[in-house]
């Protein structure tokens, strides 16, 4: 028989129900747990909130002083009113000469002209003021910012005390052959940075090279510079550079062209530097500016120049006849030797002949010919500030000032011959009066 299947009794029921009970009491108390946790932690406060805050500490700064003939400026840069202030005026419009009312450092601003406009904002002040921001060398004048006041726009410079023509026309100081040299490098070295750059400045002459009260010279005026392409040639207007500092092959209408026509310009400055004068003041035309020009070096020909004849302008301009070469006659014995050979190349008609910046500073003038080139530091004891502006002004003066010595003289003569020829007349009245008081007395002595 199969054993009989035994039923569970009451105390194994009792057993499993009690560990049941165990295990669901168990999940009963860890749910209570569980619940009496979140009651108690929705009866206590919230904890705070952790929010991180940047905290910047800057160091206050000493608020500076303003001088009292500052403090009622309408503008940071301090000028003085109307013309007091005008270092410089052309065509580009007005530089005056401001400070800066917080630091005190003396700037130059150039007021854009915006009369005639059309378009808005100069198409050239916008392509200087992107070419100086590319620029930064020692003998480049530095803009440091652009500044729009009173619907009026300026471009800030450095500020520096002269310029060559003002220094060349002080009436009592005079630069010795080392400092020549040595303004005529600065130079130089300045132009080799603008074409090794890509630059052409256009517009090189005395006025717009300044030099600080230490000696330190600075291309300034860069309104008719430009980029140029240094791969090919490129048609640019020939209408640049003041006519006294012009290149032939710009007067006779040449359109492509590069850095020689800067070099013949820096030529032109480098004997005014040795003489004081220009040389080849014209009247103001390009036909009577080649006449200057080859009454001092000749009449350009085939051999010397030979793409002379393929100027647009050269039928029209060409010379009536032959001049001969006199600028050994007027030049030589005011320069150096090494010098009047370095001038000779410069004034190279053909403009592939001429050397270029860095070839001049290479040259024997430069490097071995005695005196050694010597900064102006002289300039530190220079009574004022000498611009163009104030050359001008200066030569105007005197302009007037002979004027009147000339009339007062021209007065004087005329006043003169009036009583020369008024003195034979007074005589014989003299004379028929002391005629008649001698017959008077006669005829009394007899009555």
């Amino acid at each position: 028989m199969p054993p009989p299947i035994a039923k569970p009794s009451d105390a194994d029921n009792t057993t499993k129900s009690g560990v049941s009970f165990t295990i669901k009491g168990a999940a009963g108390k860890a749910e209570a747990a569980v619940a009496a946790t979140k009651s108690s932690k929705s009866s206590d406060p919230p904890p705070p909130r952790m929010v991180k805050e940047l905290v910047i500490r800057r160091r206050m700064k000493h608020r500076p002083e303003v001088l009292p003939e500052h403090v009622m400026s309408e503008s940071v840069y301090y000028r003085k009113t109307g013309n007091e202030s005008v270092v410089g005026s052309g065509t580009y419009g007005k530089v005056y000469k401001a400070i800066h009312v917080y630091t005190r450092n003396e700037v130059a601003l150039k007021k854009i002209r915006m009369e005639g406009e059309k378009d808005g904002f100069p198409v050239t002040a916008i392509r200087e003021i992107k070419l100086l921001q590319s620029l930064n060398h020692v003998n480049v004048v530095a803009l440091q910012e652009v500044m729009v006041e009173s619907n009026d726009c300026y471009m800030i410079f450095e500020y520096l005390q002269h310029d060559l023509t003002g220094l060349l026309n002080h009436p009592t100081f005079a630069l010795s052959s080392a400092h020549k040299k040595h303004l005529a490098r600065q130079l130089f070295e300045g132009l080799d940075y603008l074409h090794r750059r890509g630059v052409l400045h256009r517009d090189i002459k005395a006025a717009n090279i300044l030099v600080s009260k230490t000696g330190q010279l600075k291309l300034a005026d860069f309104g008719l510079a430009r980029f140029y392409n240094k791969n090919r040639k490129v048609d640019y207007t020939n209408r640049v550079i003041t006519i006294w500092y012009r290149s032939p092959e710009l007067l006779l209408g040449e359109t492509q062209y590069g850095p020689s026509v800067d070099i013949w310009s820096a030529a032109c400055v480098m004997v005014e530097i040795f003489t004081r004068h220009a040389i080849f003041p014209g009247d103001g035309g390009e036909i009577n500016q080649l006449d200057k020009i080859y009454n001092v070096l000749g009449t350009p020909s085939r051999s010397t120049w030979p793409g002379m004849t393929d100027l647009q302008w050269y039928e029209l301009l060409r010379p009536a006849f032959k001049v001969p070469n006199s600028f050994a006659d007027k030049y030589r014995d005011k320069v150096t030797s090494a010098a009047f050979e370095l001038l000779e190349a410069m004034f190279a008609y053909d403009p592939d002949s001429r050397p270029t910046a860095g070839d001049v500073l290479e040259h024997p003038y430069f490097t071995t010919e005695e005196p050694a080139a010597k900064q102006v530091f002289e300039l530190e004891g220079l009574e004022g500030d000498w611009h163009e502006f104030e050359s001008k002004a200066l030569r105007k003066e005197r302009d007037r000032e002979e004027r009147k010595r000339r009339e007062k003289e021209k007065e004087k003569t005329q006043g003169s011959e009036t009583i020369g020829e008024k003195r034979p007349a007074d005589m014989v009245a003299g004379k028929v009066d002391e005629r008649g008081s001698k017959r008077a007395k006669t005829a009394d002595m007899q009555g």
